[in-house]
């Protein structure tokens, strides 16, 4: 087996590089892009509506509608959303969508109805005694989030971030069903050549082992980094006696 596996890898690794980058490309993307979306709509969702008039209205449609997509996305297959954006769009309204782009807008809808509700937790469970301080010295709702609410809840939220970004680094495989030409894709290619499917899915395996677990070290780098140092030294300015 690994005799096989060294010999597959030899003739077919720029098959698999590509793979790779590909899946990289679609899941670094729709994952930025997905976060930007879920914090757009976890900030909306936690506006704060008045008792009564055409505002609260206005508010509780825009909530009902946000609430509709996030229960779509987070409640059905990325696999049937993808045979519904790209195959069945093209069928009803005779759009052709690039397999690309269309793979990019397929992740970063369905990690925005996740990232939206991972936001408005993050929101929520910052303490409400900080909200009341801000609106006691004038700040309005904006100027809440944007000073006080949103940079708590960006460290937060990291980890659940980087929990999707690995799903999605290992979700790009079921885009294979529109021809998206990801690690998946291409190591089904490589089996339908080389007949060995043992030693090509386990490469496979492997190469998206590497990715996770590279990601997954990264971004405790850096959630280590936003902490900052675990101790101080607070007696650097001290005189000595």
């Amino acid at each position: 087996m690994i005799q096989s596996m060294i010999e597959i890898t030899a003739e077919y690794w720029p098959m698999f590089l590509r793979g790779a980058g590909m899946t990289l490309l679609i899941a670094i993307t729709g994952t930025i892009l997905g976060a930007l979306i879920g914090l757009i709509i976890g900030v909306i969702r936690t506006i704060p509506k008045p008792d009564k008039g055409w505002k609260r209205v206005f508010l509780k449609t825009i909530d009902f509608l946000l609430a509709c997509y996030i229960e779509f996305f987070r409640g059905t297959p990325m696999m049937v959303q993808a045979m519904i954006i790209f195959y069945g769009i093209a069928q009803v309204f005779g759009i052709h969508l690039n397999v690309t782009l269309a793979a990019i807008f397929i992740v970063t809808i369905n990690t925005g109805a996740y990232m939206a509700e991972i936001v408005r937790g993050g929101i929520i469970s910052i303490d409400k005694g900080q909200f009341e301080a801000a609106q006691a010295i004038g700040m309005t709702h904006v100027q809440t989030m944007t000073n006080i609410v949103l940079p708590q809840v960006l460290r937060n939220i990291l980890p659940a971030t980087g929990n999707e970004f690995v799903i999605n680094i290992k979700d790009t495989s079921v885009l294979s069903v529109i021809s998206v030409t990801e690690l998946f894709f291409q190591g089904r290619s490589v089996q339908g050549a080389t007949f060995d499917t043992f030693a090509t899915y386990f490469i496979i395996a492997l190469i998206y082992l590497f990715l996770t677990f590279t990601v997954t070290r990264i971004l405790r780098l850096i959630e280590r980094k936003m902490d900052g140092k675990e101790h101080y030294d607070l007696s650097g300015n001290q005189m000595q006696i």
